[in-house]
């Protein structure tokens, strides 16, 4: 779909997730070909399965079935007697023709990850006194950008009752002494002391079908060792599954939901792909299974909830994102440097993402905060932010998963995970001339230390 139907979707939200019916759909959509069987079973199981979470899941992905999506689902609107919502999508769409600039994307900007109304500007650079936890309602921590620059690189803690920013400390990170105190604390950090820690599932999809018109993953495969190694040796149990369609890529995460975590304490799920942009309301972004079609980020992590995962209820649950962050899929062109510093990484550069910038207000979110979960002890790092590109070298892997299994090597036994990720994030944001720059939502209650 192209950014013009795209945004006119988007505008088009609140309508359409408050008057489809999409009972009277699902037949006229498997007859024009726009969704299979089994991504229609996937709609209807969205959310709590009623008419408005299967609705919104419905818009969702529609955005990721093609340039003719728009045409042909107002054709099945008018099919199906739905000729107010028909209306006003052609209504919209022909005055975005004669108007391109009411719906043309601004120029791109680093946006910063986060909750919906989550604006940039108010992000403060604090530091969190550990032996003081934050009461009242959880908070997200956001890690990333606020600008440009990499150097100016912070983290961002938000909390309600800080009542003036305070910069981190120029020597590092972290306050060692600090991370020492709460290391020891049951009620400040997680305790992983189970053996094994917990469950590791790694879906590495390298090699995708031709209709998809995806290319292969080269330097996955080396990712995928990097981390299986890694994860092995802070204490998980890893399973590596390679080229999955995206329904085995959801019952892949299924199963692993349903298994029994009652004696373990921490779950990590690590996935390898392309990606593209997604609609979302927490989580953004999607990774394709090797079919072509698209698992957004935020179905994934709700496998995961108390509901779907009830033994994993207070434990931390971790995912790592290497895939594509944009709305145009990655062909896995190749890059021409002249930079030495990229021509040290073997001038085998390839974009993983597609920088893309969500305009505001285009989230239904007059209709989804009532029913929106508030995620818990959950913890998703990206490979790259909204509006920066993720590379991937074909014969020594990506950029982000190396930093990754480097630095968790030095810092993993002294620092907590929402330190490390910082390191990786200014570590990869200065390499090259291309800029990338990972980011992190994290909803983990306490602090997190792998046991090493």
């Amino acid at each position: 779909m192209d950014e013009a139907d795209r945004q006119l979707l988007r505008r088009c939200r609140v309508q359409l997730v408050g008057k489809l019916q999409v009972a009277d759909l699902w037949d006229a959509l498997l007859n024009r070909e726009l969704f299979t069987p089994d991504m229609i079973e996937d709609i209807q199981r969205a959310g709590s399965g009623s008419r408005r979470d299967q609705a919104r899941q419905l818009i969702t992905d529609l955005e990721t079935r093609g340039s003719q999506a728009l045409p042909l689902f107002i054709s099945c609107l008018e099919d199906t007697g739905q000729h107010g919502l028909a209306s006003l999508l052609q209504t919209s769409s022909q005055a975005a023709e004669r108007d391109p600039e009411a719906v043309r994307p601004r120029d791109l900007l680093p946006a910063v990850v986060g909750p919906v109304g989550l604006r940039p500007e108010e992000l403060r650079v604090v530091k969190q006194d550990p032996l003081k936890p934050t009461p009242g309602k959880l908070t997200p921590v956001v890690l990333g950008p606020g600008e440009l620059c990499p150097t100016k690189l912070r983290p961002e803690v938000l909390r309600p009752d800080v009542p003036r920013p305070v910069d981190v400390p120029s020597g590092g990170f972290g306050d060692g002494r600090a991370q020492e105190r709460s290391r020891g604390n049951a009620d400040l950090a997680y305790v992983l002391d189970a053996d094994p820690c917990g469950h590791c599932l790694i879906l590495n999809n390298v090699n995708f079908s031709l209709k998809s018109g995806l290319s292969t993953r080269s330097g996955s495969n080396v990712d995928c060792k990097k981390l299986r190694r890694r994860f092995h040796l802070l204490h998980f149990e890893v399973e590596v599954k390679c080229d999955l369609t995206a329904k085995q890529m959801v019952q892949a995460l299924v199963a692993l939901s349903r298994r029994d975590h009652g004696a373990l304490d921490c779950c990590v799920v690590v996935i390898l792909s392309h990606g593209c942009q997604a609609s979302h309301l927490q989580f953004p972004g999607a990774v394709y299974g090797v079919d072509g079609s698209p698992v957004s980020i935020e179905k994934i992590v709700n496998i995961f909830n108390g509901a779907g995962c009830p033994s994993l209820r207070g434990k931390p649950k971790l995912f790592f994102i290497q895939a594509c962050g944009g709305d145009q899929r990655d062909r896995g062109f190749e890059v021409v440097s002249a930079a030495p510093e990229d021509r040290a990484l073997g001038g085998n550069a390839e974009p993983d993402a597609a920088p893309f910038l969500d305009k505001p207000g285009t989230c239904d979110q007059p209709d989804a905060v009532s029913s929106l979960p508030t995620p818990s002890d959950i913890f998703v790092s990206y490979s790259t932010f909204p509006g920066f590109v993720s590379w991937r070298d074909r014969d020594s892997g990506s950029w982000y998963v190396e930093t990754l299994d480097g630095v968790f090597e030095q810092w993993a036994h002294s620092e907590d995970l929402q330190s490390l990720l910082l390191r990786v994030a200014h570590a990869v944001s200065e390499k090259g001339v291309y800029k990338q720059i990972p980011g992190c939502i994290n909803f983990l209650r306490k602090k997190l230390f792998f046991r090493t």
